[in-house]
């Protein structure tokens, strides 16, 4: 079964995306493992492609190296970094942003600060 083209598969993805605050990234390893068996960072990539249809943020989930994957693939080229950076996401020179300043995970997840949104509530 192709789980990137399962509706409820890209659902749960999307969910999590849209509660990512402006401002905060994460990654496609992140979502994945928050989501569980059956997600793996390449197919929440995949999801992550239909995205800007859906009304998700899709701007907003990065890979793990605090960089965006969309770099050459959009025009205008660089529009995911430049939509980040005015939403205040800061990236250096070689298009790295430091994910322990920027990285958002949902309350009830690892590492989640007490004042973050809740996925499980």
């Amino acid at each position: 079964m192709n789980f990137a083209n399962n509706k409820d598969y890209q659902a749960k993805v999307y969910d999590v995306v849209r509660l990512i605050p402006r401002g905060r990234v994460m990654t496609y390893g992140q979502i994945a493992g928050i989501l569980g068996d059956g997600y793996t960072p390449r197919t929440v990539g995949y999801v992550m492609h239909a995205a800007d249809s859906e009304g998700v943020p899709w701007q907003r989930v990065i890979n793990s190296q605090g960089k965006c994957s969309t770099g050459r693939l959009t025009i205008p080229v660089n529009l995911q970094q430049d939509m980040l950076e005015q939403e205040g996401v800061v990236f250096s020179e070689k298009g790295k942003c430091v994910l322990k300043m920027f990285e958002w995970w949902p309350e009830g997840s690892e590492l989640a600060d007490d004042e973050q949104t809740s996925l499980f509530g």
